[in-house]
């Protein structure tokens, strides 16, 4: 069975997590460029099936589009034009930040690893595919 891939967008940096083949656990992969996702899976994509890309779509407490919207629109349009067989999804990524920073708190964390926005990023998108897959049992 084919994986699922989510993606926390940012203009600094992409946070990214594939779900496992049964497409049950999600599990955070790697943070890259925003200009290196698409070289990236297309190396990924030549070893991995992937059925679905989830990308987060930053909204306003509201539920109206953040600044960062657009941003995230031009990633799915390009997503879209370079892998046209491979759907793509919005989900909402309302206060994933937070709740990774918090995960990564509880996980007892050292401090110097914390402070990395990497890791924040990574453990964003991981919520926000585990948090995708859930809705859609």
């Amino acid at each position: 069975m084919p994986r699922l891939m989510a993606f926390d967008y940012g203009t600094k940096r992409v946070g990214i997590a594939v779900s496992d083949p049964l497409q049950l656990i999600a599990t955070g992969l790697t943070t890259v460029h925003p200009g290196e996702v698409g070289e990236f899976l297309e190396k990924y994509l030549a070893e991995n099936e992937v059925s679905c890309f989830i990308v987060g779509n930053p909204l306003q407490t509201d539920g109206s589009p953040s600044s960062s919207a657009p941003h995230v629109k031009g990633f799915v349009k390009r997503l879209r034009k370079q892998f046209p067989d491979i759907p793509v999804e919005l989900t909402d990524e309302r206060f994933t930040s937070v709740m990774a920073s918090r995960a990564i708190l509880e996980a007892g964390t050292r401090k110097s690893e914390r402070r990395k926005k990497e890791l924040v990023d990574k453990v964003s998108a991981t919520i926000i595919l585990q948090g995708w897959m859930e809705t859609k049992k």
